[in-house]
């Protein structure tokens, strides 16, 4: 599953309510402003980057021409221009040229598209402050005006930035099937009960990779995170800063660790919520993430028993309603339901849309419709669910969210499994989670036939000599379990991971608790460290 941030996945299970004619679900103002999962945004007159006349040889030195935000294209996944900030303050974009390759900065350039909202006030101004939202395979530069109205106290004291990190978005995206190919290659069964099967599902992913080196060979070695906190150094001093102020949320933690790695004497004031495990090998992570999905899927079914009459789902017990859920899935395997239109609602999709609504528990009433509206026959907003977790567009177009995160987490990750190693580990993964193990076991297979080699088991994050970077752990996160973030806080050392938890539901805690967003606030705006260890409910 992505770790994408909880405000990129909280709005699009919006518009796949929206789609379904859903009922609207109650939420607090702040929440309400949205867009779709990794939509990707355009900047306008600017090229798509790539070309190699006229590049700076000093990158640093060179000078951004920002110019308004236009409404991202279908490729970007649709939807208007970012709106105007109150008070006024518009969005403004640009690219900035980045080298292709570190190692040869004198070689091939490429260039990132990034977005920023000028600090409400500008006297007490500090710097940007850089956010990643998450995935990999995130757009920033479309999430982050989404995401505005939770930041605006922030904003009081910084430019609000985001970007795409390179292969994602409009930095040069890493280009895999075309739209169709897509919708077949999703909808395919993810979790192979046969040989005949299983020698489909490994062709389909090698036609995958084969489709990723075809269209963007040249850019897949260079994609990789290190790369991206690279880029986010030159970013640093392109945009004036002494010191890069950051908030990495999901993925955006692992980005952020590297960053603190390569360059501790340059981080400013630091904050990572929903934290990646950075000890851990792919194997390690898929297995937390389904024990992760379980824990919100357990509590999701406790809240939904707890009703009692209220609870729309088959089954008295949370034991009987996740029965009825596993019996419904198998049913799906040989026999999809209507979804969409025309098209028919299987397997994979159906838990893609599950794993959806769990990334906050503002939508567990919609999973709940779901569900039994699928009882029913009607698998329409189970798919529109699992459409915005992998980026499909109402017209049948992807983002480049599905080829970015799988390019990026390829050439990060060393591990290559084989079908005999996988199918050893299955059992595990389904004492995990009885809904989502095999399903993520399987996806072990990933980088299998990935054409590129990867960089490392697991990234180093140590960073001796960086000031507080502020960890917060969800208890209930499902996509990045509690326990990373006391591992993170410990591997950046003493005296640099400063530990919090929220005691709570959902991916990432900013935006969720007044307690969390006083210590945040704190921090970033007035250089307040909060007392490691902190709680908050």
């Amino acid at each position: 599953m992505p770790t994408t941030s909880a405000t990129a996945h909280r709005t699009a299970a919006a518009r796949a309510a929206r789609r379904t004619g859903a009922g609207a679900v109650r939420r607090r103002p702040v929440r309400a402003a949205a867009a779709a999962l990794a939509v990707l945004l355009a900047a306008a007159g600017c090229s798509d980057g790539g070309g190699d006349e006229d590049r700076p040889r000093d990158y640093a030195a060179q000078k951004l021409e920002w110019k308004p935000c236009p409404a991202p294209s279908d490729a970007e996944g649709g939807g208007t221009e970012p709106s105007p900030l109150p008070g006024g303050t518009t969005w403004e974009c640009s690219f900035m040229e980045v080298p292709l390759d570190y190692d040869d900065p004198g070689g091939e350039a490429m260039e990132l598209a990034l977005i920023r909202a000028r600090a409400s006030d500008p006297d007490r101004r500090i710097g940007s402050l850089v956010f990643n939202f998450g995935g990999p395979g995130g757009s920033g530069v479309a999430t982050l005006p989404a995401a505005a109205a939770d930041y605006g106290t922030l904003r009081t004291r910084y430019d609000l930035v985001s970007f795409d990190p390179r292969g994602v978005g409009r930095s040069v995206p890493v280009e895999c099937l075309d739209d169709q190919q897509m919708e077949e290659w999703i909808a395919e069964d993810s979790t192979p009960d046969d040989a005949a099967e299983e020698r489909a599902y490994i062709e389909g992913l090698a036609s995958f990779a084969d489709a990723c080196e075809e269209n963007s060979g040249n850019e897949l070695p260079h994609v990789g995170t290190e790369n991206a906190a690279r880029d986010m150094d030159l970013m640093r001093q392109v945009l004036g800063d002494e010191k890069l102020h950051y908030f990495g949320i999901s993925y955006g933690t692992e980005l952020g660790g590297v960053y603190a790695h390569l360059f501790p004497k340059n981080v400013g004031r630091a904050v990572f919520d929903a934290v990646v495990d950075p000890s851990e090998n792919s194997e390690q992570s898929s297995l937390g993430q389904a024990e992760g999905f379980q824990l919100a899927l357990t509590n999701f079914l406790r809240d939904c028993v707890d009703r009692g009459d209220d609870c729309r789902l088959p089954g008295s017990t949370p034991g009987e309603i996740q029965d009825w859920i596993i019996e419904f899935l198998d049913g799906l395997d040989s026999k999809p339901i209507p979804g969409i239109g025309d098209r028919m609602l299987t397997q994979s999709q159906a838990l893609n849309g599950i794993a959806q609504t769990l990334y906050s528990r503002e939508y567990w009433e919609l999973l709940e419709q779901g569900l039994d509206e699928a009882e029913g026959g009607n698998g329409g907003l189970l798919m529109a669910f699992s459409d915005a977790l992998t980026g499909r567009n109402e017209n049948g177009t992807y983002s480049n969210a599905q080829a970015a995160g799988a390019a990026i987490g390829c050439v990060d990750s060393k591990e290559r499994y084989t079908p005999e190693q996988t199918r050893a580990k299955l059992p595990e993964f389904r004492r995990a989670s009885p809904v989502f193990g095999e399903f993520l076991g399987w996806g072990l297979l990933g980088c299998t036939e990935w054409p590129v080699p990867g960089t490392w088991t697991h990234p180093d994050v140590s960073a001796p000599g960086a000031p507080p970077i502020v960890v917060i752990g969800n208890t209930g996160d499902p996509a990045t379990p509690y326990e990373g973030a006391r591992v993170m806080a410990e591997a950046l050392g003493r005296g640099v991971g400063v530990r919090m938890t929220y005691d709570g539901e959902g991916h990432g805690a900013y935006g969720n608790s007044a307690c969390v967003d006083r210590a945040v606030n704190g921090y970033l705006l007035n250089g307040r460290v909060p007392r490691d260890g902190t709680v908050c409910r």
